[in-house]
């Protein structure tokens, strides 16, 4: 089962983290981010674009992550500095612990009119981990 969308761009890496005495917390850029997260998919499934199929399927089983990120310019973002709070955002919305996405595809695109995040996520009943193993769902 594949489910599409948009997201906005996630922060850089470098605007992520603030420190706050000893601490490293989330910057506001990177909370607020993870709110438009949120809000998006709790709306995707009050559309039912997320199903409750979908949902079920992802938490038992498995996920993959196929992410477009249109930037700007090709030269001021790194590709991967977007992924991992892109994906807890993603899970931790959904109810899903991120240990179960097996698969991440990630794409660099130039769109300096409209940058943006494409998501799709594909929920997957099984996957094979080694040679000629298959982990089944039951």
């Amino acid at each position: 089962m594949v489910v599409q969308f948009s997201l906005p761009l996630p922060p850089s890496i470098n605007s992520q983290y603030v420190t706050v005495g000893n601490r490293r917390v989330l910057s506001r850029e990177a909370q607020t981010f993870k709110r438009q997260v949120k809000r998006h998919l709790a709306m995707l499934q009050q559309r039912d674009t997320i199903s409750e199929q979908f949902l079920a399927l992802a938490q038992k089983g498995y996920l993959a992550l196929f992410l477009d990120f249109y930037f700007e310019t090709p030269l001021r973002r790194d590709l991967d500095g977007g992924l991992k709070i892109t994906q807890d955002s993603i899970c931790t919305s959904l109810g899903i612990n991120d240990n179960r996405v097996v698969d991440i595809h990630l794409v660099k695109r130039i769109d300096p009119l409209h940058p943006r995040l494409e998501v799709e996520l594909e929920a997957l009943s099984d996957w094979q981990f080694e040679h000629d193993r298959k982990v089944l769902i039951k």
